[in-house]
């Protein structure tokens, strides 16, 4: 044991922000039970409450983790009325809790794949498929997948329930499936990975302003799905798009903190090693000729990384890559997005008229408010400008952004 941590809330609130979704992976493949595994990992967090606190962190905290919530889990079988039942299952995690015992520093095997696979199963419905997933591998609460859906937190529960329940009930198998088995569940995979790194990147209030943890997984993920299908283009897409955007991390907050956003970057401060990489693997995905939206997104991105200045950026270029991005996955966020690019290209009062459209199915999100607001502040609508940063305020995740948005409401 190593000498008592400081502060021993931060220090596990930093393991299990990194670990939790690895941790709970192996201890879903054990245990076959979803529910049971996060209440084990739960019962293990309390105790090493108590434990690392008298004695400070083991030398290895996650395998302390995996090896107590086992034994939690081995108990609360032992007492559930299916106990006769499961008396193979208990030996079978006995042994497995022997042969740790036995290592000098067990491994945590990365089940993570494995259990993106299974959330994504086509039984399950996609929004469920997602949000099961960020609960599981990411490691989000549920307010924070409700809040990604725009949905209420008690509708987003209940849906996870459901979910587990039903993977329980069909017997999904806990497997990476065969490749010809993939494009039922791709899509899903990708749009989780995706979320797990946005999740990071938009850190929400208390919170360091980049979840690098997050980020760092997703792009870990993205990775490992390009080994395992290394012609797919789409997976491609994905991994440029997030290794462009996490290029421009060290440029996004100032010192103090505030929020700097793209236009007024230090472009000197992006990584090039990493938009490098991204270009280069958005070249291959692109050669293949079978364009998807992460694809798209990814060449927009790409056009914001290579333009020298903002007022190089090839506005007409991204917006004609929004419209085929619109036409392959419509939705009012996509919308949004390319209402803004068209504001950009000059034409300021048609993108008001087109933003005014989704109002109703916006209402709720920040990034739309904030956009009314700068396109009105153009136009010299100040009362407007004024009242829509007000909204954007009101509905913004962290103080870096609300600063920023209060910033340009005064000065509007």
């Amino acid at each position: 044991m190593t000498d008592a941590a400081p502060d021993l809330d931060a220090q596990i609130t930093r393991i299990l922000r990194e670990d939790r979704g690895r941790l709970l992976a192996a201890l879903i493949r054990t245990l076959r039970d979803f529910d049971l595994a996060e209440d084990a990992l739960q019962e293990a967090t309390t105790r090493a409450l108590v434990h690392w606190g008298r004695s400070g962190l083991p030398n290895n905290p996650q395998a302390w983790l995996l090896q107590v919530a086992r034994r939690a889990a081995i108990d609360r079988i032992r007492k559930s009325k299916r106990h006769a039942a499961a008396e193979p299952e208990v030996t079978r995690l006995m042994e497995d809790d022997e042969a740790d015992r036995a290592a000098d520093a067990p491994e945590i095997p990365d089940e993570r794949l494995r259990l993106i696979f299974t959330c994504c199963h086509p039984a399950l419905e996609e929004k469920t498929r997602v949000a099961l997933t960020l609960r599981t591998v990411g490691g989000l609460t549920t307010r924070e997948i409700a809040r990604a859906f725009l949905d209420k937190e008690a509708a987003m529960g209940q849906r996870l329930s459901r979910a587990k329940a039903k993977i329980g009930a069909a017997a999904i198998p806990f497997a990476v499936p065969e490749r010809t088995e993939w494009d039922q569940r791709l899509n899903s995979v990708l749009m989780v990975i995706y979320l797990i790194f946005n999740e990071g990147w938009t850190a929400g209030p208390s919170e360091e302003p980049i979840r690098t943890g997050l980020c760092d997984e997703a792009l870990w993920l993205a990775r490992l799905m390009a080994q395992l299908a290394p012609e797919e283009p789409e997976i491609e897409g994905l991994l440029a798009l997030m290794l462009i955007a996490h290029a421009r991390h060290a440029a996004r907050f100032d010192p103090e903190g505030a929020l700097v956003p793209l236009d007024e970057q230090d472009r000197t401060q992006w990584d090039g090693t990493l938009i490098a990489e991204g270009l280069a693997v958005l070249d291959v995905a692109v050669a293949r000729r079978l364009p998807g939206p992460f694809q798209l997104q990814a060449a927009i991105s790409a056009l914001h990384a290579q333009a020298k200045s903002p007022a190089e950026t090839d506005w007409p270029q991204i917006l004609l890559l929004y419209d085929r991005l619109l036409a392959l996955s419509p939705s009012p966020i996509v919308a949004l997005n390319r209402i803004v690019a068209l504001a950009e290209t000059g034409a300021l009062t048609r993108a008001r008229r087109e933003l005014s459209t989704l109002s109703d199915a916006l209402s709720g999100y920040q990034p739309f408010h904030a956009a009314v607001a700068e396109l009105a502040n153009r136009a010299g609508d100040k009362g407007a400008a004024r009242s829509a940063y007000d909204k954007a305020i009101a509905l913004s995740r962290s103080d870096a952004e609300r600063t920023w948005l209060a910033a340009r409401r005064d000065g509007a």
